[in-house]
């Protein structure tokens, strides 16, 4: 108890020096309650839906999956006949079959060409409105679609994009464009986490999205009362004779669960990843308070050690204390994770995913991990500084104000830091030297952690040289204040090591990314330059492929020379060496594609792979299959025929755009593969005549003018897009990585405070010899400067080389430009100078305004 009652009582004598220590457990605290409530909402929402939407057993074609996503490489969904509906109808413990059409691969735009579809990602949906969707779907007004004129809309797509009845809109499907009006708006009875949802009379579902009468996707059954919906589907897959796929509620909302699972988990975890890099910075800043707390208090352990108290009970008064900082930020933290979580559904509301605050879901294990994570975090970080305080001795803390240096254990350390650090290095070389892209990220991985802990563990080492360089480069211009900033910088190494360690781990990782993504965007357009001889790439930016009529608009086109289709089939292959491929992607494409893409051969003329009856395959898989030029290769089309072809050309496998492919003609392919079977092209590719590039353009963006879904772009488009692209994936990378910096910056503002109450008679004294408050204040701004500067000086060094490490890696990959993104590495090594400044505001101001004969009295 003696011990407790002492704990408590430092605890609440120094809440104000454990502030910015709870503050940093809380914030790691909050983003992991945060991220698991978040997730956990989500998927309560998409459970809830595939619940409300699921039919107790549903057929579908087996070419359908899991997951309801039903639409093939044509465009088209797959189908089957009406009277399978009739048929299903008549089986024993069917209550009622009802047969339904939609399809995702739509696209609906307003009468002014814009888009409906979500900017979020989620899915378009054009389908049958019937009495399944009845059940979810609730019309708020107008009337449900009858007729080929009619269509209704859900109304969170009406109100986002301000919709109305008899609005006109068009459906663009692989059959044509059709249009309609609205007829009706119906609310969602459960949450809708942004799908974009239109809804079509059966018949004119039927002619608009399959071209066909009588068939459906999909046949919703209910099933009788009194059967299960197991025993229900036994007796219609047994009626259907394995036919069709037949699945109860329970494993389609379980197939959709899963699906949409994956995509959670990898937002998830990489959440809690960037947690732990928060929770790894705050254990710098545990560390700093309760060592530097400890320091002070030296005298008054040792007193305590005087009248008796044992080293133990020290260590343990020190650990209570930190065991108490841990609840509370961690209490705190956790009601914080809530509120986080809310704010980043309301964001996600803003990016057009729509999740409801009434489907909040918290269970108990998300504050007990926080809590758990928070005290045990904070406990071990304060174990060190405890110790040191069991340590102390009564004589040695009542003649000294402070603890005294241990010179063996720099040694050790130093030694310890640079074995690590050494280790790490040579990891990061035998990462260099592998020759598969799997081998090396294990050596990159190993080598990121050993030389981060080491030089997290030489950081009081190399604190001293880094120091004095960069004060001399900055702080002598200062005069006296300067000197005496860099030497109280330099008064504690361990303090100053440990502080900008923290500042460290955060900006290294933003370097790396930095020269990691640079180098991808540079490699991707030298690859670019030197390989695609296309003036013009026409595609869509979610992978939707485009229709025949889009094509044909884009054949169309004046001012263009020739214009590429490339199509990628399913295929299994026998090949020379007796071996069967199943399932083997082939690119079909038009022979000018050899044109408008540079692939290096290694044998024969990639122009003879488009001849009839030919095709191309890459080194790897001529050396893997003992293929040669002229060589037979059975190929048996999914949806078709078996082909024996010829191998013409045997290409090169070191590339980046189309690495591994193997190549033959359309043509060919449309021999073997039905014409309502052959897949759509993914993009076309268009070149045009001598001097009319840019008329070309302008022509193809209005030929496509009608179908919005589709970007035109040049090269330069393709560039940009692809920047684009790479920046948004690092900017919220950055923003995530936000909160380790927060932490960090909250260490260096605590350091200074402490060190700022550590020499409280010092400043009285330099106070009283004519100091002013403006040069104390400047002292101090200038310290917390050059501690950022050293901590972003050692972060941006150590991120950089791991940036150009993991580039050796992608230049396996075909990525062979290394580039440093000197402006990036540059404004963040500023930034940090800035950071430093408005860190040691607060420490300052409160240094400025103490009163000198309080502070000359001070003990």
């Amino acid at each position: 108890m003696t011990v407790l009652r002492t704990s408590m009582r430092n605890f609440f004598a120094h809440k104000g020096r454990m502030a910015l220590s709870a503050v940093a457990v809380m914030l790691s605290v909050a983003f992991v309650c945060g991220t698991l409530v978040f997730t956990d909402t989500m998927n309560t929402t998409f459970d809830k839906l595939f619940a409300a939407t699921s039919s107790d057993v549903s057929v579908t074609p087996k070419g359908a999956s899991d997951t309801g996503e039903t639409t093939a490489d044509n465009g088209k969904p797959p189908v089957m006949p009406a009277s399978v509906a009739d048929k299903v109808r008549t089986v024993d413990g069917v209550k009622s079959a009802e047969g339904a059409v939609f399809s995702t691969s739509v696209t609906v735009v307003d009468a002014g060409k814009d888009s409906l579809s979500p900017s979020s990602g989620a899915p378009t949906i054009v389908g049958s409105w019937n009495a399944n969707e009845a059940r979810t779907m609730k019309i708020s007004s107008g009337t449900a679609p009858e007729g080929a004129g009619q269509v209704m809309v859900d109304a969170d797509t009406a109100d986002k994009h301000g919709l109305a009845l008899g609005d006109p809109i068009s459906v663009i499907t692989a059959v044509g464009t059709h249009r309609a009006k609205i007829s009706g708006i119906a609310d969602f009875t459960v949450t809708n986490p942004g799908a974009a949802i239109f809804y079509l009379d059966t018949p004119t579902a039927q002619r608009a999205l399959v071209g066909e009468r009588d068939v459906y996707t999909n046949i919703n059954v209910t099933a009788a009362a009194g059967l299960s919906d197991e025993q229900v589907k036994k007796n219609i897959a047994a009626a259907l004779d394995g036919d069709y796929k037949v699945q109860t509620a329970e494993e389609v909302a379980d197939a959709n669960a899963a699906d949409v699972g994956e995509f959670m988990n990898v937002i998830k975890y990489a959440m809690l990843g960037f947690a732990g890099i928060a929770f790894l910075v705050g254990v710098f800043l545990i560390i700093n308070t309760f060592s530097m707390l400890v320091a002070q208090r030296t005298r008054e352990i040792g007193l305590m050690r005087a009248i008796g108290s044992s080293r133990r009970q020290v260590n343990r008064s020190v650990l209570v204390e930190a065991l108490l900082l841990g609840v509370v930020g961690s209490v705190l933290g956790a009601a914080a994770g809530v509120g986080l979580a809310i704010g980043l559904m309301k964001l996600m509301g803003l990016m057009d995913m729509n999740l409801s605050t009434d489907d909040l879901t918290i269970a108990w294990t998300t504050p007990a991990i926080g809590l758990a994570l928070g005290v045990v975090v904070t406990v071990l970080a304060a174990y060190l500084p405890a110790r040191r305080a069991g340590r102390i001795s009564p004589m040695a803390a009542l003649r000294d104000a402070g603890t005294p240096a241990d010179g063996k254990a720099g040694l050790v350390r130093a030694l310890i830091g640079l074995v690590l650090t050494g280790a790490g290095a040579f990891a990061l070389y035998l990462t260099t030297t592998v020759d598969k892209a799997a081998e090396g990220a294990q050596f990159l991985g190993l080598g990121i952690v050993l030389s981060l802990i080491g030089f997290v563990v030489i950081g009081p080492v190399l604190a001293g040289g880094v120091v004095r360089v960069l004060s001399a480069v900055l702080l002598r211009m200062f005069g006296p204040v300067g000197r005496m900033a860099e030497r109280n910088a330099l008064r504690n190494p361990r303090r100053t090591g440990a502080t900008g360690a923290a500042l460290m781990i955060g900006l290294a990782l933003v370097a790396c990314l930095s020269v990691v993504g640079s180098s991808m965007v540079a490699s991707a357009t030298d690859e670019l330059d030197k390989s695609v001889g296309t003036d013009f790439i026409i595609g869509n930016d979610r992978g939707q492929l485009l229709t025949p009529q889009a094509v044909q608009a884009v054949k169309d086109t004046p001012g263009l020379a020739h214009v590429t289709e490339y199509r990628t089939l399913q295929a299994d292959l026998r090949t020379p060496d007796g071996k069967t491929l199943k399932d083997t992607g082939l690119t079909a494409a038009d022979p000018t594609y050899a044109k408008d893409l540079r692939v290096e051969t290694v044998q024969g003329d990639l122009a003879d792979a488009y001849r009839p009856d030919s095709m191309s395959v890459h080194e790897k898989f001529a050396e893997d299959h003992g293929v040669r030029l002229g060589s037979k290769i059975a190929v048996s089309f999914g949806d078709g025929d078996t082909a024996q072809l010829t191998v013409r050309a045997i290409t090169s496998y070191d590339a980046v755009i189309d690495k591994g492919s193997m190549y033959m003609a359309i043509t060919t392919a449309a021999e073997y593969v039905p014409a309502e079977r052959m897949p759509l092209d993914q993009i076309v590719f268009a070149a045009a005549k001598d001097g009319q590039e840019a008329a070309a353009y302008k022509a193809l963006k209005a030929s496509l003018e009608n179908y919005p879904q589709y970007q035109v772009r040049d090269q330069t488009d393709y560039k940009e897009a692809l920047k684009n692209q790479v920046g948004q994936l690092l900017n919220m990378i950055y923003g995530l990585l936000a909160l380790a910096i927060v932490v960090a910056i909250l260490g260096v503002v605590n350091t200074l405070a402490l060190s700022v109450v550590e020499r409280t008679r010092e400043i009285g004294l330099m106070r009283a010899i004519g100091l002013s408050r403006r040069q104390l204040r400047r002292m101090i701004r200038l310290e917390s400067v050059v501690i950022a500067l050293f901590g972003a000086l050692l972060g941006l060094g150590l991120g950089m080389g791991w940036g150009a490490t993991a580039q050796q890696l992608l230049e396996l990959e075909g990525l062979k430009v290394l580039e440093i993104p000197w402006p990036t590495i540059t404004a963040v090594f500023i930034g940090s100078a800035f950071v430093g400044l408005f860190a040691a505001l607060v420490p300052a101001f409160r240094a400025g305004r103490m009163n000198v004969l309080n502070a000359i009295a001070t003990d």
